[in-house]
Parts: C-alpha cells; structure tokens; sequence
C-alpha cells in the first residue's frame, strides 16, 4: 500500500523537495498550481505540517474559506474537498469525469462533510479539479 509523503517536519516542501517526490508528476502539479494561483482562480496554497497526520499538507484558500487540501504521495498527489450534505446534489450535476461522480455519492460522511478524494497524476484530469475548483468556490 502506498504511504503518504512529506513527512519531515523540519523539511519544508519546497518546490525541489516535491519535484523529487512526485517524478513524472511533478509537471501536472505545476500546471494546476500556477492555474489555481493566477487572477482567473485567485486561490492561495499553504503548506503546514500537522502533527495529528505527521505530514505536511498543503490546504488551499480562497479569501479565507478552504476550497481543497492537497496531500503528497509517491509519484501522485490528492486533491480532497469536502462538502455538506445540504450540497450533496451539486457534484452529480457538474461535467466531470463519472468516477468522480461515483466516488462522491458512494463517500461515507466524516461528521458532518462529504469528502471527495481524487488522485491526481495526469495532466488530462485538471479541467475536471477545475471545475470542482469553481464549484466549491461558489458554494454558500
């Protein structure tokens, strides 16, 4: 099974340090981190190291509400958004892959979120993180 990486806390995840981590996927992570980050998205990524998980995660802001967290793995990466059941109808409704759709309706509630988890190492699965981007963007 495949273990999370990242997990030196005095190894700040700079861009080296998951250039390394990532390998071949490390050119789809760049793509999708200058997209989010341009006027277009305006999203702000920030890395922390949490204790409770020992790794560090990258959670990715828009003004001050949390659209995704990003976690580092060996030769991919996951993108994890989390969304209320009073918005468990807006993911069926989107234009993204139908495994997303059926991961999303098949999740099992974390207290009160729905998580979605999707792994990402391809460059052709950006427009469908996009769109869920700007979907979680826009939810109240």
């Amino acid at each position: 099974m495949e273990s999370q990486l990242l997990r030196e806390q005095d190894v700040y995840p700079s861009e080296s340090v998951i250039k390394q981590a990532l390998g071949a996927s490390y050119a789809v992570f760049a793509e999708l981190e200058k997209t989010i980050t341009s006027n277009t998205f305006a999203l702000v990524p920030e890395w922390n190291y949490y204790k409770d998980g020992k790794a560090w995660l990258c959670k990715v802001l828009y003004k001050k509400k949390t659209v995704f967290w990003l976690s580092v793995w060996p030769g991919f990466f996951k993108v994890s958004f989390y969304f209320t059941e009073k918005n468990r109808d807006v993911i069926p409704s989107l234009s993204v892959d139908m495994d997303i759709k059926e991961a999303f309706m098949q999740a099992k509630p974390i207290g009160r979120l729905i998580p979605l988890t999707v792994n990402v190492s391809r460059k052709e699965q950006i427009s469908d993180l996009l769109k869920l981007v700007e979907c979680k963007k826009n939810l109240k």
